[in-house]
């Protein structure tokens, strides 16, 4: 699968209060992953899990990144990973109607024009 915009979510079931959390060395340490473009820090309300909503420049990248740095997280914190991916290319010409931030200055890639001429030939 091809894809220039990969979004993934990810929960580490723990309880830690992000406010405890030293998050800059482990910023340093994502930045290393291939085709990391940016992560949301989260935070759960009422659970103090901890997570993330990611983008990464293709299928591959993000899987990787799930497999092995997500999971070893996961296991030096004794807690339960959940993973999901999204397809950011399909979802382009609405993301960028309803002003996402992940869309905003970019033109459509080649993935995401052809998913969009495939969602107005459907609507048509």
């Amino acid at each position: 699968m091809s894809l220039s915009k990969v979004f993934l979510y990810a929960e580490i079931q723990v309880s830690l209060p992000f406010g405890g959390l030293d998050w800059r060395p482990i910023d340093t340490e994502m930045k290393k992953n291939p085709g990391l473009k940016s992560k949301t820090w989260l935070a759960g309300l009422n659970t103090n899990t901890i997570g993330g909503f990611y983008e990464f420049d293709s299928v591959e990248n993000a899987e990787a990144y799930a497999r092995g740095y997500l999971a070893d997280a996961a296991r030096r914190l004794g807690g339960q990973l959940s993973v999901k991916l999204f397809d950011g290319d399909v979802t382009a010409a609405a993301s960028r109607a309803i002003h996402s931030p992940f869309y905003a200055a970019e033109a459509p890639s080649p993935a995401a024009a052809e998913a969009q001429e495939r969602a107005t030939a459907v609507d048509a």
